[in-house]
């Protein structure tokens, strides 16, 4: 039987401190000890559960510690995006030692077999991690495998960076990852070709390091404006961009949360405000003018903030405010407060509601996904008739047609 000796890790210290290797390095001490035997395959099966690792767990779960990247390599690439000499000698002298323990099987150190080729109940899939494992599998030994873990952090991040894509953020201000993040195909979106070009124009610029416009993206309800954010991520996660949607009510953690992101050199995101407007008393949309240009904590180089709204100018307005018989130095005070949250995007896109032949295209092009053809004759039919049941014509009230079709016809 193998011993698993980790000690002399100088990068990834935090694997000494981890209960499951605590655990199997104690029971490989001492294989006479039935306790310490249980309390090594008991970790195991934990860890195993709750991360849904499949396969080889021993193996998966140094790939996942890895992955996690809670060491100074991973955490000096994520604030600097790139690494030198120094980091690579350490890391290699780490992959020295944990090279031979992840070609090794857990019964090679345990007299339990079932867990060389584990099943979970619910196997998880770690996109980050799958593709480290899979560098990892064609390298030829522990020099190659060192690039590798480096490169991997520059590219995938670490943490919950480079576990999720997209997040919410918490009333405290922290950052929570979206398990479940759909994903949204660009193609599947149908016309407005001409706000398309643009707003991916924009963020491949972000992505490439040119010069970009933070985006509002304004007009008609259910016109995929929001789909077409959501999008971008998934376009190009595989390259760093990350997705952080932050709600009205938490602009006052703005300030916050750019200083945090300034620190992620590896990363690239776009901050998101969905449905964006404010009434005529409320002032919490002073934090995101001060965010956006005029504020003490600047807007950093990876940080877009890209914008969703019914309305144009994202302040409500009223008829009083454009009186003739107002004060002039009143009206254009009031004036220019409206305009001055919308004049800080520097692109704005606008969204009208789609021709009766766009909202047909967008049933006709859904259906097909799904492998269903209409005629056009049916399909215009039955797509103005769901029209004038419900409020008009969008994106949205074509993909609701589709799931009762698909629902009720198929």
């Amino acid at each position: 039987m193998m011993r698993l000796n980790v000690r002399g890790l100088i990068v990834c210290r935090d694997f000494l401190s981890d209960p499951l290797l605590q655990a199997v390095m104690n029971f490989v001490s001492d294989p006479s000890d039935e306790a310490a035997a249980g309390q090594a395959a008991g970790q195991m099966l934990e860890k195993a559960e709750t991360l849904g690792l499949s396969g080889n767990v021993l193996r998966q779960y140094l790939l996942y510690l890895l992955g996690e990247g809670n060491n100074i390599a991973a955490a000096s690439i994520e604030y600097s995006g790139t690494f030198d000499t120094g980091l690579e000698q350490a890391m290699l002298r780490d992959m020295n030692i944990l090279w031979p323990y992840l070609s090794k099987k857990p019964s090679d150190f345990m007299t339990y077999t079932l867990f060389d080729a584990y099943k979970p109940a619910y196997p998880r899939t770690y996109p980050a991690i799958a593709a480290l494992d899979a560098a990892l599998g064609l390298c030829a030994g522990p020099a190659e495998a060192a690039q590798i873990v480096l490169h991997h952090y520059t590219v995938h991040g670490r943490g919950k960076l480079a576990k999720y894509i997209a997040f919410r953020v918490r009333e405290s201000g922290e950052l929570v990852g979206i398990e479940s993040f759909p994903y949204f195909d660009w193609a599947d979106l149908i016309g407005y070709e001409a706000q398309k070009a643009r707003l991916l124009s924009n963020t491949e610029n972000f992505m490439a390091g040119k010069d970009c416009n933070n985006v509002l993206l304004t007009g008609a309800r259910g016109t995929g404006k929001s789909t077409a954010v959501k999008s971008l991520v998934c376009r190009y996660a595989g390259l760093g961009l990350r997705l952080i949607q932050i709600g009205r009510g938490q602009l006052a953690h703005l300030p916050e949360i750019l200083e945090k992101l300034c620190n992620v050199k590896s990363k690239k995101f776009i901050l998101f405000f969905d449905d964006l407007s404010f009434d005529e008393n409320e002032t919490e949309y002073k934090y995101l003018k001060s965010a956006m240009d005029g504020g003490v904590t600047p807007q950093p180089d990876n940080v877009l903030l890209y914008a969703t709204s019914n309305r144009r100018h994202l302040l409500k307005e009223t008829w009083h405010e454009r009186r003739d018989d107002m004060e002039e130095v009143y009206r254009d005070d009031s004036t220019n407060e409206s305009i001055s949250l919308s004049d800080r995007f520097g692109l704005i896109l606008h969204y009208a509601a789609p021709t009766q032949e766009e909202y047909l295209q967008i049933i006709a092009h859904e259906l097909e996904k799904a492998g269903v053809s209409l005629s056009k004759e049916d399909l215009r039919i039955q797509g103005v008739r769901w029209e004038m049941e419900h409020s008009g014509r969008n994106g949205r009230i074509a993909r609701q047609f589709v799931k009762w079709y698909l629902g009720n016809k198929k």
